[in-house]
């Protein structure tokens, strides 16, 4: 049997942070967790075609601080700021706390796995064709900087009887290197034939560190070299 591990949980510390920020003693632990997990669902419900990627949460006493990372900051924040207050009513009522939302722009959408998953969902449920789907969503995110892309999709593909997987992978994904950024993304498409899966990996770039300098920088001026002495010296 495979054994999985979560890409962005494997670098927790590393190259991110937890979503969740809080402390809570143990009994009342499984109560707040499903009050995060009910604010998740609530803002996704809510905010589906505002594009949005990650939902933050932080607690400081009865103070719940929400950060929403969108593709579409304009659409969550309303006219006058009427959506955000809604939201934020909606998540009070929901908890009985004191609610602080905070709106977190997501620069580039098409390098963004859960965006990008969502996208290829939705796509699938107007019964576009899965190949060429999976294909062009894999190269514009490698058009809009990413180092490497991979896009799988599995179930009834096509309205087919039996079950099946199919993928695209452009690029390099070191997935075993903890300073590598991959950033990864799941969602489902409701189709009339059933339910398709949609995982996302995305490599952002690697960071390097002082042991895969080049050589020639390694010490010592021009990569430690002694300047060439003249007779006259």
């Amino acid at each position: 049997m495979g054994q999985k591990v979560h890409p962005i949980g494997f670098r927790v510390g590393l190259n991110g942070s937890w979503l969740s920020k809080w402390y809570a003693p143990s009994k009342e632990f499984g109560t707040v967790l499903l009050e995060d997990i009910k604010i998740r669902d609530a803002v996704k419900k809510k905010l589906f075609f505002c594009g949005v990627s990650r939902v933050r949460i932080e607690r400081v006493t009865d103070r719940i601080r929400v950060t929403i990372a969108t593709a579409r900051p304009g659409l969550v924040i309303g006219r006058g700021g009427g959506e955000v207050d809604k939201l934020r009513d909606e998540i009070h009522k929901m908890t009985g706390r004191e609610v602080y939302i905070d709106i977190e722009e997501v620069k580039r959408p098409e390098t963004d796995a859960q965006l990008v998953a969502e996208g290829v969902a939705q796509q699938l449920e107007k019964r576009a064709s899965f190949k060429r789907v999976i294909k062009r969503t894999a190269q514009t995110a490698m058009d809009f900087g990413a180092e490497g892309v991979r896009i799988k999709i599995s179930g009834r593909l096509g309205g087919a009887e039996i079950a099946r997987s199919e993928q695209v992978r452009i690029g390099k994904l070191p997935l075993h290197t903890l300073r590598a950024d991959i950033d990864y993304g799941f969602a489902e498409a409701r189709t009339t034939y059933g339910c398709i899966g949609c995982k996302v990996w995305i490599c952002r770039g690697t960071e390097r560190t002082e042991l895969e300098a080049p050589a020639g920088r390694r010490g010592g001026r021009e990569g430690g070299r002694q300047p060439r002495r003249t007779r006259e010296e």
